[in-house]
């Protein structure tokens, strides 16, 4: 991946502009139309392959990034509106304090079978399990955030129901989810 500009093709009769990045840390320039989505930029453009087009249509969760450490599909929002914004992907959440764990975690709990949704899965975790960790309110515990420091299954299953795996693995990457989360919010609770 080198930081010269590339270009994002879609109409020869849209004019391209460069656009700056910041993706997983490292400032690089893209050039694309407006209408080039977030996912096309990372794929097409700079060559990072691990965030999925599934649905192209936010439905599946395989192409979840973090923004501002924030999960998104990537596929629902223009490279030109993540200017100005620290993007993560799964090529980068090695870098971020429990990817590694969550990585770890998913080799050892079996959480992937084709792997095509594995990317997003993990992006999502990470981001889901910093949710938590801040107190945020699910629909699983819609008032004050995680109870007592502990995300259950029903909570994990709630805050991760974006992410659709077609092989079924469900099981699994809740173990693995679930494997990492107590670490992570025992975090919390010592802070």
């Amino acid at each position: 991946m080198d930081d010269q500009p590339s270009s994002c093709h879609h109409s020869s009769d849209t004019s391209l502009e460069t656009i700056t990045l910041n993706v997983n840390g490292r400032d690089l320039d893209v050039q694309c139309d407006s209408r080039s989505t977030l996912l096309d930029a990372l794929r097409d453009n700079l060559s990072l392959t691990g965030s999925k087009k599934g649905c192209d249509r936010g439905q599946c969760g395989a192409c979840t990034v973090l923004i501002d450490e924030r999960r998104v599909v990537s596929c629902l929002i223009f490279a030109v509106a993540a200017q100005n914004r620290r993007i993560t992907t799964i090529e980068g959440i090695a870098d971020l304090e429990s990817g590694t764990d969550l990585q770890q975690a998913f080799v050892d709990h079996d959480g992937f079978q084709c792997g095509y949704c594995t990317p997003g899965q993990i992006c999502s975790a990470v981001g889901m399990l910093d949710e938590a960790k801040r107190g945020w309110p699910s629909a699983v515990t819609p008032t004050s955030g995680v109870e007592d420091g502990v995300l259950d299954d029903d909570e994990i299953r709630e805050r991760l129901s974006g992410n659709i795996c077609r092989c079924g693995a469900y099981v699994n990457i809740l173990a693995a989810v679930r494997s990492v989360a107590g670490d992570v919010l025992a975090e919390q609770d010592a802070s």
